[in-house]
C-alpha cells in the first residue's frame, strides 16, 4: 500500500510541476527521465540526484523553472526506474558518460548542470571533462574530494556499518535522520515503503557504492572547471561536512559559496523555494 501511495503522490507532484516521464534509450540501456519546460530558447537544466536517491528528489525544485527553461531529470543508472545490472559500472566517469549519451540522444548541446551529493560529483566530472557541454555548475552538498576531516558517514563505512546499506526499519530511520536537518513532513506509511525499498536493494546499493566511492577524486581536475559555479551547503549537513567547501573553493577559486543555517544535506528538498530563488539569482548572474 505504501509503495502504491508513493507512486500516486509522485505522479501528482510531477504533474503539478509540469514534468512528464520520458524514457530515453542510450547505449546499452534506457534511462528513465522527467522532462518539462515550454521554452526551447533557453539552455536546458540538467538535474542529477545523489547516491541511492532518484529523479523524484528534484520535482518541487524543478517546478520553479519549467516556465523559463527546458528541464531534464534522469534516474542515474542503477537508480529509480533506470534499473540495475550487476557489473554495470557505476563509477563517476561511467555515469558522466551516460549523461553525455542522454544529451546526445535528446538533441541537447549544452546544459546548466545541477547536482546533489554524488550527482554533484557527476556534474563536476562533466564540467571538467566535457567542458563544451556545460554552461554553469551548481553543486549542493557535493561529494568527490578528499575530506579535510573525518565525518559521520566515512567513520561508519570504515567500521563496516555503511549507513546506506539498510537491514531494518530502525537503521533506515537513523539514516533518514542523517539526510536532512529540516525534512518536510512525510507520512509514516511512505517512510515504511522507502525503508523496504532500501532493504530489498541492499546488495545493489553496495555494488553501486563501491564503484562510485572508488572513483578518482576531483582535486586534479577542479582547476579545469571554468564555468560559473555555485556551491550550496547546509551547515547541518551530516553527510558531507561543510569544511569540505574549502577544498572546492581552493580548486575552483571563482566558485561562489553559500552556507545556510538549519539546513542539512538536501537543500532542494528542505527549502525548495529558497533554493530555487538562490539558483535563479545565480543563473541570472552567470
Amino acid at each position: 500500500m505504501g509503495g502504491l501511495l508513493f507512486d500516486l503522490i509522485t505522479r501528482l507532484e510531477a504533474r503539478l510541476s509540469r514534468l512528464k516521464e520520458i524514457p530515453v534509450a542510450i547505449e546499452r540501456m534506457t534511462l528513465a527521465t522527467f522532462q518539462g519546460g515550454a521554452s526551447r530558447n533557453t539552455p536546458p537544466l540538467l538535474m542529477i540526484h545523489g547516491f541511492s536517491a532518484d529523479k523524484n528528489l528534484w520535482i518541487r525544485f524543478a517546478r520553479y523553472f519549467v516556465a523559463d527553461h527546458p528541464v531534464i531529470i534522469p534516474d542515474l543508472a542503477g537508480h529509480g526506474k533506470s534499473g540495475f545490472e550487476p557489473g554495470g559500472d557505476y563509477s563517476i566517469g561511467a555515469q558522466a558518460q551516460r549523461m553525455i549519451e542522454l544529451l546526445d540522444a535528446s538533441g541537447i548541446d549544452k546544459v546548466h548542470a545541477v547536482g546533489s551529493s554524488m550527482g554533484a560529483y557527476v556534474a563536476t566530472w562533466l564540467a571538467a571533462h566535457y567542458p563544451e557541454r556545460v554552461l554553469s555548475l551548481a553543486l549542493m552538498g557535493p561529494v568527490g574530494v578528499n575530506l579535510p576531516q573525518p565525518n559521520e558517514v566515512e567513520e561508519l563505512v570504515n567500521q563496516g556499518k555503511n549507513p546506506f546499506l539498510i537491514h531494518s526499519r530502525a537503521e533506515f530511520d537513523r539514516f533518514f535522520a542523517m539526510t536532512m536537518a529540516s525534512p518536510p513532513w512525510i507520512p509514516g506509511v511512505l517512510l515504511a515503503a522507502e525503508s523496504n525499498t532500501y532493504i530489498k536493494r541492499r546488495s545493489e546499493l553496495a555494488e553501486i557504492f563501491d564503484d562510485f566511492h572508488g572513483s578518482p577524486r576531483m582535486e586534479p581536475w577542479l582547476n579545469n572547471v571554468r564555468v560559473p559555479t555555485l556551491l550550496l551547503w547546509g551547515r547541518e549537513d551530516r553527510m558531507v561536512p561543510v569544511a569540505s567547501a574549502q577544498t572546492w573553493i581552493a580548486g575552483i577559486p571563482h566558485a561562489r559559496l553559500e552556507c545556510w543555517d538549519g539546513v542539512g544535506h538536501l537543500p532542494m528538498v528542505e527549502r525548495p523555494e529558497r533554493t530555487a530563488e538562490q539558483y535563479r539569482e545565480f543563473l541570472t548572474a552567470s
